[in-house]
């Protein structure tokens, strides 16, 4: 997971890959770590899903575009298009359920 600014995040989401996921967080946030921890497990499942983190005390005006109401928080994209948002993170079961789909649709992306 690539800690990314809200500058290079719009330069990515313009883009407009097929999937972006974004994990916002703040670094003295106890949950956050916890659910960081649980998305890199999944994503060592599905390494060919781009996820990024943000840091959400560096980027405010993030938090207001994209109305942010907590943290910890997931954010999936789909060419550029904000498609859903996670703010429970359950178990490690429940964000490989979340985030499957979208790693598919990655794989099948990269095989054209």
């Amino acid at each position: 997971m690539e800690d990314i600014s809200y500058n290079e995040l719009n330069v990515i989401l313009a883009e407009r890959r097929p999937v972006t996921v974004v994990f916002v967080y703040t670094p003295l946030c106890g949950t956050c770590k916890v659910a960081k921890d649980m998305i890199s497990i999944v994503q060592a499942t599905h390494e060919s899903l781009p996820i990024f983190s943000v840091n959400i005390n560096h980027s405010p005006s993030f938090a207001q575009n994209w109305k942010i109401k907590s943290v910890p928080c997931l954010l999936i994209f789909q060419k550029g298009l904000g498609v859903e948002r996670v703010y429970a993170f359950q178990s490690i079961g429940f964000i490989h359920h979340v985030l499957k789909p979208y790693a598919a649709a990655v794989a099948l992306d990269q095989e054209k």
